[in-house]
């Protein structure tokens, strides 16, 4: 009986995991990946993407001074096939999460070295580079978030992320 009891408490333990295993990985919102070929490199971001659904997100679903996922559920990787220099950070070719501190005023984009972690795993100590992005109000409302990589102006690209009123950006050079 003892091990018929020990066997049916096991049981429940795995059953258990595996009921928070497979609620974590059941998505809340939609993904996408983006891509786009910037003089030679393969730049790639994979995220999740929520809608506003009536709902303030600014300072609101995302709050001011605290780390955001930028995306829902998995962490937002960036992967570059070849090095790439944002700000005065340069990334080597590789895979790296994206986390960003929004404020009122002023965002700031966190590139860290951690990949494959759920929204809410952040780790500071895996920071690789914190870099300014460029701020604007948007005239009309971004319904879903919207990341993207454009070809810049005089060669590079930009990194965007807008939502809601708000687009932040980033130019980025490949390097040779």
């Amino acid at each position: 009986m003892r091990t018929f009891l020990a066997l049916l408490g096991c049981a429940a333990v795995l059953a258990s995991d595996g009921g928070l295993l497979a609620a974590r990985t059941r998505r809340a919102s939609p993904h996408e990946t983006t891509s786009a070929t910037i003089d030679g490199a393969l730049i790639t971001i994979a995220y999740g993407r929520p809608y506003m659904r009536g709902r303030r997100i600014m300072g609101g679903l995302v709050p001011y001074d605290r780390v955001w996922a930028t995306g829902a559920d998995e962490a937002t990787t960036l992967a570059t096939t070849r090095a790439i220099r944002i700000g005065e950070a340069t990334l080597d070719a590789g895979r790296y999460s994206l986390w960003t501190l929004p404020s009122a005023g002023t965002w700031t984009l966190i590139v860290n070295r951690q990949t494959g972690q759920w929204h809410t795993q952040y780790d500071a100590r895996r920071d690789f580079a914190r870099i300014d992005l460029a701020t604007r109000t948007l005239d009309k409302p971004v319904e879903q978030l919207t990341i993207s990589i454009e070809k810049g102006a005089h060669g590079g690209g930009v990194l965007a992320i807008a939502w809601e009123l708000t687009e932040v950006s980033v130019p980025f050079t490949v390097l040779r």
